[in-house]
């Protein structure tokens, strides 16, 4: 899969993607973390044996769909960072992404759920080097759609998350030409039904440019079992 990236200046990047990571439990306040995984586990979500964690992908999940098929009802979003490799660590590109995920096979296995679904990512990408001293002060913000209405879920800003950083030193050369690294998800808002009919996911700079998605979520017909 190769994908078009819009920089700031206007200018197009394509990137062939090979390669994908999914980080999670990648919140910066550990006792935050530890509190959802014990909610979680509360609803049969079995803990990672390590904190944060990371979860290899298909590289075919990466993509930019207008829709996601689903075959249940009990799918949803996650509002994340996603990093992209360039020619080499040298040449980093940072977007906004999606980690649509399978909740009632998460019980079954996190790692299951997320190669369920595929990983979305944002039309606008920044060189993390020009960014990277100010990225605390990104929004990130994602919308459910029921209905009619998009109603605010994710609300919060990348200073919540570990930074791409943090990333970088861990993996080293895992970080090869064409991965593409999602850097875990900020909390939902609480009382909100994330099993919607489309989700909507923004992630802002500080000067206004931002990087979007938007997809609907279709239901399959059932198997003919």
């Amino acid at each position: 899969m190769t994908l078009t990236f819009v920089l700031p200046n206007g200018q197009e990047r394509e990137i062939a993607v090979r390669y994908a990571l999914n980080a999670g439990y990648a919140g910066r306040d550990a006792d935050q973390v530890r509190r959802h995984v014990d909610e979680l586990a509360e609803h049969g979500v079995p803990a990672p044996n390590r904190i944060p964690t990371l979860y290899p992908l298909s590289s075919s999940l990466v993509s930019r769909p207008a829709a996601v098929q689903v075959a249940h009802g009990k799918t949803s979003g996650e509002a994340e960072w996603a990093l992209i490799v360039g020619a080499d660590l040298d040449d980093l590109l940072l977007t906004v992404a999606c980690d649509h995920t399978d909740r009632a096979l998460e019980a079954h296995g996190v790692a299951w759920s997320k190669q369920s679904a595929p990983d979305v990512v944002g039309d606008v990408a920044w060189p993390l080097q020009a960014i990277e001293h100010e990225l605390d002060q990104f929004t990130l913000k994602a919308w459910v759609r029921h209905g009619d209405t998009d109603t605010l879920i994710q609300d919060g800003t990348l200073e919540q998350l570990l930074p791409p950083s943090y990333w970088i030193k861990e993996l080293g050369e895992r970080l090869v030409p064409g991965t593409v690294l999602l850097g875990g998800t900020i909390p939902m808002v609480a009382g909100v039904d994330q099993f919607g009919e489309g989700w909507r996911v923004e992630m802002t700079d500080p000067r206004g440019v931002t990087s979007r998605i938007a997809y609907q979520v279709e239901l399959l017909e059932p198997a003919w079992d």
